[in-house]
């Protein structure tokens, strides 16, 4: 089970248990980031994203 980055729901896994979102990191940072497709709507732009996340 893996949950988005921004609102800790439940991210869906598609056919061949690709994931319904995105991976996203910091630059300079090896770590990454997964967001929901719902948040992706909200937040369109990178940055935006970046600075929601907990």
């Amino acid at each position: 089970m893996v949950k988005c980055s921004i609102c800790n729901n439940k991210v869906e896994k598609l056919f061949l248990e690709k994931l319904d979102g995105t991976i996203i990191k910091k630059a300079g940072s090896k770590k990454q980031y997964l967001v929901c497709s719902a948040c992706q709507k909200k937040f369109p732009t990178k940055e935006e994203l970046l600075q929601k996340i907990k």
